[in-house]
């Protein structure tokens, strides 16, 4: 029974919806790949640890794990399976229990890092990565310090261009984050971006990332869903 349930499920034409994301995100892929960026696509969320776990990390050699914030990566599973993996170091910058002062010497660690996993606000359909930061440790890991990046994104943060992407993170991604963390901005309580001087202000540092340097060492997994904001 189950077997003819796989085989219907194989023979069901894809929906008008799942046809035009599919090709959505090999357009993106080629432009990322052209642009120096190792990439793959996972169909769901599970799909993209699994990914994660056996096409990336075993061929990275890595002995040393940290990450950004990130809906997305949880979401995945995942941070969940790393956490609790003890064959290698893992800088878990979710820890609860720390301090402010160790949180953020534990940050600056994991940019030593072997392998440093984050998500992304936005892409561009040219195959670049657009973010914006609050205190920098995200975007500064995936520019410059751990070997190796990995970068995982949901369907849904795809722009046309620079502009569009940009738009997408401070009227949405921002503000939505802001009620995530609960921080004391204005954008929290109307959903609109002030441009403030709050102290809690997290649209400090954006970044554009243009291409992958050293070549292939950041590797993006697109899927095929909504992940994250």
């Amino acid at each position: 029974m189950t077997d003819k349930k796989e085989e219907q499920a194989a023979n069901t034409p894809a929906s008008p919806i799942d046809q035009y994301w599919g090709l959505k995100l090999e357009t993106v892929k080629a432009n990322l790949e052209a642009n120096n960026f190792s990439v793959f696509i996972a169909d769901k969320a599970a799909d993209a640890k699994t990914i994660a776990m056996e096409k990336i990390l075993p061929g990275l050699g890595i002995s040393s794990v940290s990450w950004g914030g990130s809906v997305s990566f949880v979401e995945t599973g995942l941070y969940h399976t790393l956490r609790e993996n003890e064959d290698i170091e893992v800088m878990d910058t979710y820890n609860k229990k720390l301090s402010f002062e160790e949180m953020m010497a534990l940050r600056r660690r994991s940019l030593t890092a072997d392998l440093f996993i984050t998500g992304t606000n936005a892409i561009t359909e040219a195959g670049q990565l657009v973010n914006l930061d609050m205190i920098g440790n995200r975007v500064a890991a995936m520019i410059w310090g751990p070997k190796h990046v990995l970068v995982i994104a949901g369907r849904n943060k795809i722009c046309n261009g620079l502009e569009d992407a940009m738009i997408r993170v401070k009227d949405y991604a921002a503000p939505v984050n802001t009620m995530r963390l609960n921080k004391k901005t204005p954008c929290r309580k109307t959903g609109v971006c002030h441009d403030c001087s709050s102290p809690e202000r997290i649209c400090n540092y954006w970044t554009i990332t243009e291409k992958s340097f050293e070549k292939h060492r950041i590797k993006v997994i697109l899927v095929n869903e909504d992940l994250g904001f």
